[in-house]
């Protein structure tokens, strides 16, 4: 195994206590201290901008599906027609929850696979009413 070669200060930025030179097994006491805490859990909710292309990378799965009800509301309150919903390639479970919150809210009036150059059947195209 090779060393860190970043500088010392990002590396003690984000792995305190961590100096340069140390063998790897102080890397990896560093990086999985069990004595580090977790970030509390932030029960307020972020707000994000509400474009006509929303990326689901940056949403937890588990509250995916709230959060593309919410910003289609939004959206369309906002007078948008044309959106391109982000959720990814992987194994269609993402897109599979899109096409069915899209299927069942009644100010969709289409939606379907981008094209290729907007991220293909990654994205899906949606025109609202």
């Amino acid at each position: 195994m090779g060393r860190l070669r970043r500088g010392p200060r990002v590396v003690n930025r984000i792995l305190p206590g961590f100096q340069m030179g140390q063998p790897d097994a102080a890397l990896h006491r560093a990086c999985y201290d069990e004595r580090v805490t977790p970030m509390p859990l932030d029960d307020e909710p972020i707000r994000i901008p509400i474009t006509d292309v929303f990326d689901l990378h940056s949403v937890p799965p588990r509250d995916a599906e709230a959060v593309v009800e919410a910003y289609l509301e939004e959206a369309h309150r906002m007078g948008l027609k044309a959106l391109r919903i982000i959720h990814g390639r992987g194994i269609d479970v993402q897109r599979r929850m899109v096409r069915a919150v899209l299927a069942r809210t009644a100010f969709v009036v289409s939606y379907s696979d981008a094209p290729m150059e907007a991220g293909g059947w990654g994205a899906t195209i949606v025109t609202l009413r």
